[in-house]
């Protein structure tokens, strides 16, 4: 993470340097003290609930098990990256807050290590460059919606989401990001859509009735594990890009189905190049 801000202001010096002018970057300044504050967010007393966290850089971790709509801690030494809880009837949110010049790069620390409670809720994650692992299994989620920059991912649906997902939205840039056990997370529309990076969608679990899932992405390499005896038809929509598939898939022209009993799952693949691999 730090790596990746820190050639982005090479770059920015050496191109103005190029131009023949000089750049006054705002002073960094340093970490100071480590703090950690306890996060706790009340259930709201509504039958529609909205959780909204706005998350900047650094280390995110979110699993169930909180008796409340959200509780746990946020580590960092850098005051700016005090979070700040909002609650307005159903919305809640847990921002960080406005930050008016940059830190120091060297031993920058911020981290969110977040439990959710099993309430039905519409959840929204919104980050920058930062590395996260969210375990969503045994949730009641009736929509997720994640847009983050930069960034490395893990995500897990080790058990059934509670409730019906009507639409899981993921949007990102140049990242690394693994899902697992997506069939739990018993959505309708599964949107995906993605710039450079590595992407591996595994839709493990228990399908409990027919999904769509679109994924669109630029150059990148893409897994779409799809276990065996689940219904699949993938079609494939690239500019260059090479689509492998594994046994138990046929192939007419840029369609690709998997045989299967119960629900089906539908995709859509929109890459303009990288690699493709169909795998159970």
């Amino acid at each position: 993470m730090n790596t990746k801000l820190i050639s982005a202001f090479l770059a920015l010096a050496v191109a103005s340097m190029a131009c023949g002018f000089n750049i006054n970057l705002p002073k960094m300044p340093t970490p100071g003290p480590e703090i950690t504050d306890e996060i706790t967010v009340p259930t709201p007393k509504t039958d529609e609930v909205s959780l909204r966290l706005s998350f900047g850089a650094g280390e995110m971790t979110l699993a169930p098990g909180a008796k409340k709509l959200v509780e746990g801690t946020a580590t960092y030494n850098y005051s700016a990256f005090k979070p700040e809880v909002n609650v307005d009837g159903g919305n809640a949110e847990i921002k960080m807050s406005e930050i008016k010049s940059l830190p120091s790069f060297e031993n920058l620390k911020n981290i969110w290590d977040l439990k959710l409670g099993d309430t039905p809720m519409d959840l929204t994650i919104e980050s920058g460059a930062y590395d996260g692992t969210f375990e969503f299994g045994g949730l009641s989620l009736n929509n997720l919606s994640i847009k983050d920059g930069a960034a490395n991912v893990e995500l897990a649906f080790s058990e059934p989401n509670l409730v019906e997902m009507s639409t899981f939205r993921y949007e990102t840039g140049a990242s690394n990001v693994k899902m697992s056990g997506l069939a739990n997370a018993n959505f309708s529309i599964f949107d995906f859509s993605a710039g450079a990076g590595d992407y591996t969608l595994d839709f493990s679990g228990e399908l409990q009735r027919d999904a769509s899932i679109k994924i669109s992405s630029g150059l990148s390499n893409i897994i779409v594990v799809v276990p065996e005896g689940v219904q699949a038809v993938v079609t494939v929509d690239s500019g260059a890009s090479n689509v492998n598939a594994g046994s138990g898939w046929s192939q007419s022209g840029d369609v690709y189905k998997q045989k299967g009993e119960g629900p089906t799952l539908t995709f859509v693949i929109e890459i303009g190049a990288g690699n493709v691999t169909l795998t159970k």
